[in-house]
């Protein structure tokens, strides 16, 4: 069941780093144009000449291309850091990046430097870098295995929400101004500051204190504080199943998670699901929503509250994924969301080019693009993150993250710098490339990757090693290691009476 302790951790530390994450992806979209007017202010003060488009276009880029180039830098940063100093002390430490980022922001106007926006956006990507791959760890290795899904899409109902907000205060009359968009930017540091200063009296992870850290006694106190009961033994139990079936295997790095056969498929399949939800263009729909509503015939001035409204639709739909993933499972959301998008894909594709011939099609593209959003809310944006926590076992999982990260951002960034061109050249046709990825990603779920609902990180690795051809070794060191678990209960009973 859902205890307090379980259902407060989750929303602080959702909160404190999740939300930021979506927050800043949309930040700057508002209030761009004030910006760019401050640079140039800036740029007239220091050398008396006004400054020239292409160097004015490149600083723009900048500023919106070094949130996920940080985000890849934070993700390489993951392995090292939640092995030597824990999930939870990660998360606080990366607190520190987003406050220092945010007095900078904020500060930026008045100290009259345009720099100190574009190094804060490094930092910021930096710790969205190490969010977003921390929290579902962090979440899924405290969660119970039937809370597990539904726990590990809190992060990115949080992230969503962090859009949403970013949209709400970028509103022309709210902070979207041209005297508001320091606030706007520096805001992003009250969720770390709220983070800092309540996460330190919640447990840290029971998997990481019993299998890295060996303490058995602070594991067993971290357990029954999560699942509100004495008895855990049966995790306990589970998790020295898991240690033991690893111990041959050792820490893996990057690179020997890249040569252990026993790995392959989970390694090739979070690969593919990271990229593909990227690669799906959910970026590219984002950035063409406004224009799609343009020529619809939306007014100008109400594009932002489309805008806003398919941040809201978004965030009811992960809110949604949250109640049904338990139900359903991982295989069908990603499916289904990922067929949603392409069919979004394709038909955008000809409402966009018949848009001038029929007068309808502009309202077709709308509910495409909804529809897009709508498939990429319930599958492809929370579950791979959910999915590298369950393909993954202790040892191997800091690297997991680290690669499944440093794709999604390399990704992010990639459609980021391609995107503008890829329209340029292909005009409305660029969305049948991101249909075809959408197609291609969910061939490759249908036909490799596993459902894990309900079932424990041991049952999961059981189903892999199959696919891997390793299972002779892994079910002998099962039998090997269970009836010495049992004896250890018994000894454990004992001693206790």
């Amino acid at each position: 069941k859902m205890t307090l302790p379980l259902a407060l951790v989750a929303l602080i530390s959702a909160f404190g780093s999740s939300f930021q994450y979506g927050y800043n992806v949309s930040v700057i979209n508002s209030p761009a144009p004030y910006m760019q007017d401050f640079y140039n202010r800036t740029y007239l003060d220091r050398t008396g000449m006004p400054m020239d488009s292409s160097f004015q276009t490149l600083l723009w880029s900048l500023t919106v291309s070094m949130f996920p180039l940080g985000g890849l830098f934070g993700s390489l940063m993951v392995w090292p850091m939640v092995n030597n100093c824990g999930r939870k002390g990660t998360l606080l430490i990366n607190n520190l990046f987003s406050i220092a980022a945010a007095i900078l922001m904020g500060t930026s106007e008045l100290a009259k430097t345009f720099e100190v926006i574009i190094l804060s956006r490094v930092v910021m990507g930096i710790f969205a870098g190490l969010a977003s791959n921390v929290v579902p760890m962090f979440l899924g290795e405290m969660s119970p295995k039937n809370l597990r899904g539904a726990i590990g899409v809190v992060p990115q109902l949080f992230i969503t929400i962090g859009i949403l907000a970013a949209q709400i205060l970028g509103l022309n009359n709210i902070l979207g101004n041209a005297e508001g968009w320091p606030v706007l930017l520096g805001l992003t540091g009250i969720p770390s500051l709220i983070q800092l200063l309540t996460l330190p009296f919640f447990p840290e992870s029971p998997r990481y204190l019993l299998i890295q850290k060996g303490n058995e006694e602070q594991a067993r106190r971290a357990l029954q504080r999560l699942r509100g009961w004495e008895d855990v033994d049966d995790e306990i139990q589970e998790m020295y199943q898991e240690d033991r079936s690893e111990k041959e295997e050792g820490q893996f790095s990057v690179l020997s998670l890249f040569t252990f056969r026993g790995l392959r498929w989970q390694l090739i399949s979070i690969i593919i699901m990271m990229a593909g939800q990227q690669l799906s263009g959910v970026n590219g729909v984002f950035y063409y929503a406004d224009r799609i509503f343009e020529s619809a015939g939306v007014q100008s001035s109400s594009i932002q509250y489309v805008t806003v409204s398919i941040g809201a639709i978004n965030v009811v739909m992960t809110l949604l994924a949250v109640f049904i993933v338990e139900s359903l499972g991982r295989r069908i959301l990603l499916l289904a969301g990922f067929l949603l998008c392409s069919a979004s894909c394709a038909i955008l594709t000809l409402a966009l080019n018949l848009q001038t011939t029929v007068s309808w099609m502009s309202y077709l593209s709308i509910v495409c693009v909804i529809a897009y959003i709508i498939g990429h809310a319930i599958g492809p944006s929370p579950i791979p993150a959910v999915m590298i926590t369950e393909m993954f076992l202790q040892s191997s999982r800091p690297a997991a993250f680290m690669v499944g990260g440093s794709v999604h951002w390399l990704s992010n960034f990639t459609v980021g710098l391609v995107f503008l061109y890829m329209e340029a050249g292909l005009g409305p046709y660029s969305f049948l490339i991101f249909c075809a990825i959408c197609i291609a990603t969910m061939l490759y779920i249908f036909f490799v990757v596993p459902e894990t609902k309900n079932k424990t990180f041991m049952e999961i690795n059981r189903i892999m090693a199959k696919r891997n051809k390793v299972e002779v070794q892994e079910s002998k060191e099962l039998k090997d290691s269970y009836p010495l678990g049992k004896q250890e209960e018994k000894k454990a009973l004992s001693s206790s009476e």
